[in-house]
C-alpha cells in the first residue's frame, strides 16, 4: 500500500555514503511538499496584509498582521517543542497541517461572504501562526532524524532555500492573485497548498521508537528543555544573539505593504514584486550559507548577514525608485537568511536528539518573539514619524547589533559529538523499585590525593553543569572532615524514571569529563555509587503497631552523638 520512499528504510542510517540530503527519499518528499505549502502560506500573507491595508490604513494595524503571525512562536514555542520531543513527530506535523487547512478554508469563506473585519483577520492570522508554531519544531527536529548529522547543515539550508524560493515567487503570484480575484482567492489557494504535505505525512511510516520508560509529563518535559538550554553555554549564547537580531530584523517585512504603498506609490502588484525581491535575496542567502560555512566561521557569517540587512533597510528608506528599492530589499533578504539560517544550524548542531525540538522551539520563541515586539515598535514609529524614518532607525539599530558579536561570539559547534554515549545500563536493586518511585538520592564517593584537589574541583565544576543540564537537582559536593581524601558528589531526582533518563542523556561529548574524573581517582580505585530511596518516618503500616515500643537506654548519653 505504501511506497518505499515513505518508509524509514531509506533513512539516514541505511547508507553512510549519502552524498546529499536530497538522496534521502522521505526528506526529499517532505521538503518538496513543504515548499508547495510555503507558496500557499506566502500567498495568504500577501492577501492578509493587503486586505488589512484596504480595510484600515493604519500602519500599526498593518504591522500587527506580521506580529500576529510571529507571536504564536512565543506563546506556543515551549509546548510545541515538548510535544515534538515527547510524541510522534509525524503525528504532530499532520495535526498542525490539518488544523491550518481547516482555518484557511474558513478564512476564505468568511472573506468571500464579506464578513471579515480587521480584528477577525488578526485572529485568523494568529491561529494560522499557532499551527505553524506547532509544526515548526517537529519538522525541524525531524530533519535531524531523516538525514545523517554531517548533512544536517545542508538539509537545513535546503529547507531555508525551499522556503525562500517560495518567498521569491509566491508574493508576486499573491499580489497578482489579490489584484485579480481578491484576498479570498489567496486564502483558498493557501488551503489547497496544504493537501500535498498532508498526503506525504499520512503515507510516511517512520520507525517506532520504543522506550521502557514512561513518557514525561508535559510540564516536566518543558522544564527539562529549558534547563538544558540554560545550562548549555553554547545554546545560551546563540539564544542571546538571536534575540538581539530579531528585535530589529522584522522592520522590512512588517512595513513591506507600506513601502509599496507610501514610498513607491504602488498597489498589490508592487507589493508582490518587492516581496519577491526580498525572497530572491533570501534564496541566495540560504544557498550561499552552505558555501560560506566551508570557509568562514558562523560568527563571521552572522555579522555579514546583519550588515547586509541593516544596509538594505537604510537604502530602502532613501530609495527614490522601485528598481533601487528592489535591489536594496534583495540585499536585505540575503542578510536576513544568512543570519537566521546560521542561528538555526548552530542550535541544532548544539542539541542532542532527545531535546532538539525543545531547543529549536526556545530559539524560535526568542527570535520570533523579539520580531513580534520589533514589528509592533516599528509600526508605532512609522505611524508617528513616517515609514522612511522607521526604516532608518531599524537599519541603524541592526548595524549596531552586529557589534554584539565582539562580546558574544557564536560558538563553533560543528564538531560537537552529541550522539548518546550508551555506556550506562540500569543497575539491579535489592529493594523493589518502580519507575514512579522516589525521591531518589545519589551519592558518589571519590578518593582524591591532596595534590590533585584543584584539578578535581575544576573538573567537578563541569560535572555540576552536566548533571544539572541533564535533569539532576540539588547538586552538592562534600568533603569528609575526618578523611580529607574522601569527596562525595550528591544529587537527587523526583523519581527513579528521572534518574534513568538522566543517565541515558549522556553524550559522546561528556566522555572526556568522565575519563578525567577516573584519572584523578587515587590509585585507580573504582567509584562507589550509592542509590538511595528517600523515605519519611512515622509511616509504618498499621499491622506493625503491635510491635513493642522503643524505650531509650538510660546508659546512653544523648549528648555524645555521632
Amino acid at each position: 500500500m505504501h511506497g518505499r520512499t515513505m518508509t524509514s528504510v531509506d533513512g539516514p542510517g541505511s547508507d553512510p555514503a549519502i552524498g546529499s540530503p536530497l538522496q534521502v527519499p522521505i526528506f526529499r518528499a517532505v521538503l518538496f511538499a513543504t515548499v508547495l505549502s510555503n507558496f500557499g502560506a506566502l500567498i495568504q500573507s500577501v492577501g492578509a496584509a493587503w486586505l488589512m491595508v484596504s480595510m484600515v490604513p493604519s500602519p500599526q494595524m498593518v504591522a500587527l498582521v506580521q506580529a500576529s503571525t510571529t507571536l504564536p512562536f512565543t506563546v506556543l514555542a515551549l509546548i510545541a517543542g515538548a510535544f515534538a520531543d515527547s510524541f510522534d513527530r509525524r503525528k504532530v506535523m499532520l495535526c498542525a497541517q490539518l488544523a491550518m487547512w481547516s482555518l484557511s478554508i474558513a478564512l476564505s469563506a468568511l472573506t468571500w461572504a464579506g464578513w471579515m473585519s480587521p480584528w477577525l483577520l488578526l485572529c485568523f492570522t494568529f491561529l494560522l501562526g499557532c499551527g505553524t508554531a506547532m509544526h515548526g519544531p517537529a519538522w525541524q527536529s525531524a530533519v535531524g532524524d531523516m538525514v545523517p548529522r554531517p548533512h544536517l547543515p545542508s538539509a537545513i539550508a535546503y529547507n531555508s532555500a525551499g522556503f525562500n524560493l517560495a518567498r521569491s515567487i509566491g508574493p508576486a503570484i499573491g499580489g497578482a492573485l489579490v489584484a485579480a480575484a481578491g484576498a479570498a482567492a489567496a486564502f483558498l489557494v493557501n488551503a489547497l497548498s496544504y493537501v500535498a504535505l498532508i498526503l506525504v505525512l499520512w503515507r510516511w511510516e517512520p520507525p517506532v521508537k520504543t522506550s521502557s520508560l514512561p513518557r514525561e509529563r508535559l510540564d516536566v518535559a518543558i522544564s527539562a528543555g529549558v534547563s538544558y538550554v540554560w545550562m548549555s553555554p553554547h545554546l545560551r549564547t546563540i539564544m542571546a544573539r538571536a534575540g538581539l537580531f530579531g528585535l530589529t530584523a522584522s522592520a522590512v517585512s512588517a512595513l513591506m505593504p507600506l513601502i509599496a504603498r507610501d514610498l513607491m506609490g504602488g498597489g498589490a502588484a508592487t507589493y508582490g514584486v518587492l516581496l519577491g525581491a526580498f525572497g530572491v535575496g533570501a534564496v541566495v542567502g540560504a544557498i550561499g550559507n552552505t558555501k560560506l560555512r566551508r570557509r568562514f566561521s558562523a560568527e563571521l557569517i552572522a555579522r555579514l548577514g546583519g550588515m547586509l540587512l541593516g544596509a538594505g533597510a537604510i537604502l530602502t528608506a532613501v530609495s527614490p525608485h522601485i528598481g533601487i528599492t528592489a535591489v536594496s530589499l534583495l540585499f536585505a533578504g540575503v542578510g536576513w537568511m544568512l543570519t537566521l539560517s546560521t542561528f538555526n544550524i548552530s542550535v541544532q548542531l548544539a542539541s542532542p536528539r532527545w531535546v532538539a525540538a525543545r531547543a529549536v522551539s526556545i530559539y524560535q520563541m526568542i527570535a520570533f518573539g523579539m520580531m513580534a515586539v520589533g514589528a509592533w515598535l516599528i509600526g508605532l514609529i512609522a505611524e508617528h514619524n513616517g515609514v522612511a524614518t522607521a526604516l532608518l532607525i531599524a537599519g541603524t539599530a541592526q548595524l549596531l547589533t552586529v557589534l554584539s558579536g565582539l562580546v558574544l561570539p557564536l560558538p563553533a559547534v560543528q564538531d560537537l559529538n552529541l550522539d548518546p554515549l550508551r555506556l550506562w545500563t540500569e543497575p539491579a536493586t535489592a529493594v523493589p523499585i518502580e519507575s514512579r518511585s522516589g525521591p531518589v538520592v545519589i551519592t558518589i564517593e571519590y578518593r582524591i590525593a591532596s595534590d590533585k584537589v584543584l584539578a578535581f574541583l575544576t573538573v567537578m565544576g563541569e560535572r555540576r553543569r552536566i548533571r544539572r543540564r541533564d535533569g539532576a537537582h540539588g547538586w552538592t559536593l562534600l568533603r569528609d572532615l575526618h578523611d580529607p581524601e574522601l569527596w562525595i558528589e550528591r544529587y537527587h531526582f523526583a523519581t527513579w524514571a528521572d534518574y534513568l533518563r538522566h543517565n541515558q542523556r549522556r553524550t559522546q561529548a561528556d566522555a572526556e569529563n568522565i575519563a578525567m574524573l577516573q584519572q584523578l581517582q587515587k590509585n585507580g580505585e573504582p567509584l562507589r555509587v550509592h542509590r538511595m530511596l528517600e523515605r519519611q518516618t512515622g509511616t509504618l503500616p498499621a499491622a506493625r503497631r503491635s510491635d513493642p515500643p522503643i524505650v531509650a537506654d538510660p546508659n546512653v548519653d544523648p549528648t555524645r552523638s555521632s
